[in-house]
């Protein structure tokens, strides 16, 4: 939390007085990362993931991925939905391995049984509290596209990341999907190659509710 202090002049400047902003600086960023087809499905119809075997080749941002999140925040669909990996070594683990850390799922159904390392949370204000605490300082990674819509309208996504590999789907699940509201303008902040996707990342850009007199 930080503190701005400034002398305000009144009527002819005989009298003044101070005005204070407390704003928050946001040090963790949430990030709506995600592999998708080059129409814009991240899902094949039925929720099927399997399409996304063909490409999990080597890309050196999903590397740096991994030392940037200190936390996954995730949506039910996601969690219980299919794997990539399925069949292979990854399976079950996130990025496919190579990544541990604490995994916060948004429900309102939890299991009668929690799985080891995951934390239920059934309510989006709540959970964006606990994912950025339990970041560590570091960035959160968002999965599933109905919850990186209720984190935008949250006003909590910071940034957006799709892997987008060379392939048509023709329908299934969208990147992104809100009917009827405004749109959501982006500022491209990084674009690079790997021999079987293209990465691009984007910087949010929306009003948000930063300053407070007082």
């Amino acid at each position: 939390m930080v503190t701005l202090e400034q002398p305000l002049l009144i009527g002819n400047g005989l009298a003044s007085i101070t005005v204070r902003a407390t704003y928050s600086r946001a040090v963790t960023s949430f990030v709506y990362s995600v592999t998708m087809s080059a129409d814009g499905f991240i899902a094949a119809e039925g929720g099927d993931m399997s399409w996304l075997t063909d490409f999990l080749g080597p890309n050196p941002l999903v590397d740096e991925l991994r030392a940037e999140f200190g936390a996954m925040l995730i949506g039910r669909h996601t969690w219980e939905g299919d794997d990539p990996n399925r069949g292979r070594e990854g399976e079950g683990k996130a990025f496919g391995g190579g990544w541990e850390g604490p995994q916060l799922v948004v429900t309102r159904q939890p299991p009668e049984v929690t799985p080891e390392g995951i934390t239920f949370v059934d309510n989006i204000t709540m959970a964006v509290s606990a994912a950025r605490e339990a970041a560590g300082g570091r960035n959160v990674n968002v999965l599933g596209a109905t919850l990186a819509r209720s984190c935008l309208d949250a006003g909590a996504l910071d940034e957006v990341l799709t892997i987008v590999a060379p392939v048509l789907l023709g329908g299934g699940t969208r990147l992104f999907e809100r009917p009827g509201e405004p749109a959501v303008q982006l500022e491209r902040t990084h674009v690079s190659t790997a021999p079987l996707a293209t990465n691009i990342r984007y910087r949010v850009l929306q009003e948000r509710p930063s300053v407070r007199l007082t």
